[in-house]
């Protein structure tokens, strides 16, 4: 980071980080002062502010005040939470869901304390950092398949699984540095083949993923009920804050008394809680809001690879990165485009691998095809005129260096 930060000061680079935005960040938002375009959001459905969600979550004020002021076990639970859980049980076809204050404390709390020494967690190259933290912390062995690899996943299982007691294979139902998806048939059959446990993290995929936004178990026609954990975080496409795990009324048991995430800490607010409600509901009855989400995707690639930009494993799920190479050409790019009045996060090493340093454009149905065009016109612009000047000599020289080391 020290070394980062003296070479983006030592070339007049601004960090991209931690802007400031002076209202609500939709399609546009407020940054120094200055209107922008904004494709650095999560609110794929557009129901941050929606009316629905923003009624629901001011009775809850109302009636509940701002926190639970306790965790569920003492004295947080109230009415708003059972309703929210099992909404997200029906919509997942299980028979519990729990639902917790932070989404990457979902992903910690769940896997340390279901997985322990004599088991073997396995995950996705590209599987989230909640992920990466919960399998160090539950004490079992632990290894990475290359992404999407089923193949090599299969390999591992071949040689591992007689060697453990309880196997967890976890991937992401969308990637959300990618925006790509798993193949969810294949992993199904490698879980019955070799008596494993599937937990898919649909933290990015609830809402853009499936012709009606249920997730990557519609997006194949399959039953939600066949996967054995499902996990998402309630601050995307629903809005609020927070997480969630849906599965086995076994599993949500033991969660509710011994998940520390759960256990020890203040319970989702109460307020948080009938919010996103109130969105999941709507997204079901609100189907314009997908369908407008996937064609302004499909929009999206059509132009990007038209202008000559490459959007890399993107399928136009609301996650669509543009893949630029260089760490600092990414951060300059994304002060450019600022400075053009278009804010997009870059996303860099470590976050990326080296080399595959990206912008990654979030697409929210709000967003119309003319800001959309606008957004990747001055893009494919400002990334031509930097690799044409000395940066992008720099960065090029850069990497032949680096080849010819290799």
């Amino acid at each position: 980071m020290q070394a980062l930060d003296q070479a983006t000061e030592a070339l007049g680079v601004a960090s991209p980080y931690f802007r400031l935005h002076e209202g609500r960040a939709a399609d546009t938002t407020r940054i120094a002062g200055r209107d922008c375009l904004n494709f650095a959001s999560y609110d794929y459905l557009g129901l941050n502010a929606d009316p629905g969600p923003r009624a629901a979550a001011r009775q809850a004020l109302d009636t509940y005040g701002v926190s639970a002021s306790g965790s569920r076990m003492v004295s947080g639970t109230r009415p708003v939470h059972d309703a929210l859980e099992a909404a997200l049980a029906r919509h997942y076809g299980c028979e519990a869901a729990l639902s917790f204050v932070s989404g990457h404390a979902t992903n910690v709390s769940l896997i340390a304390t279901l997985m322990g020494e004599g088991d073997l967690v396995l995950s996705d190259a590209y599987i989230h950092n909640s992920v990466s933290t919960g399998m160090a912390l539950s004490g079992a062995a632990r290894r990475s398949f290359p992404h999407n690899d089923l193949a090599a996943l299969e390999r591992i299982l071949e040689n591992a699984r007689p060697l453990h007691r309880h196997v967890l294979i976890v991937v992401e139902g969308l990637y959300s540095m990618d925006g790509d998806l798993p193949d969810l048939p294949g992993l199904l059959a490698l879980r019955d083949r070799f008596d494993a446990w599937l937990m898919v993290d649909e933290a990015h995929a609830l809402g853009p993923v499936g012709p009606t936004g249920q997730g990557v178990f519609e997006h194949f026609g399959l039953e939600p009920a066949l996967v054995d954990i499902w996990m998402g975080t309630l601050s995307k496409t629903l809005a609020s804050t927070g997480g969630y795990v849906a599965g086995s009324a076994d599993l949500i048991r033991l969660l509710r008394h011994r998940a520390p995430g759960h256990v020890f800490s203040v319970a989702l607010p109460p307020v948080l809680a009938a919010g996103a409600e109130a969105a999941l509901v709507q997204m079901g009855e609100e189907r314009w809001r997908i369908e407008k989400l996937h064609a302004n995707g499909a929009h999206f690639l059509a132009k990007a690879r038209g202008l000559g930009l490459d959007p890399g494993a993107g399928q136009g799920f609301g996650v669509l990165p543009v893949m630029i190479g260089d760490s600092l050409q990414a951060a300059r790019l994304s002060e450019r485009l600022l400075a053009r009045g278009i804010n997009v996060a870059p996303v860099t090493f470590p976050g990326v691998p080296m080399g595959a340093a990206r912008l990654r454009f979030f697409l929210s149905s709000d967003h119309d095809t003319a800001q959309i065009d606008q957004a990747l016109t001055v893009c494919a612009e400002e990334l031509a005129r930097l690799r044409d000047d000395g940066l992008g000599r720099l960065m090029s020289g850069s990497r032949r260096d680096e080849r010819a080391g290799s």
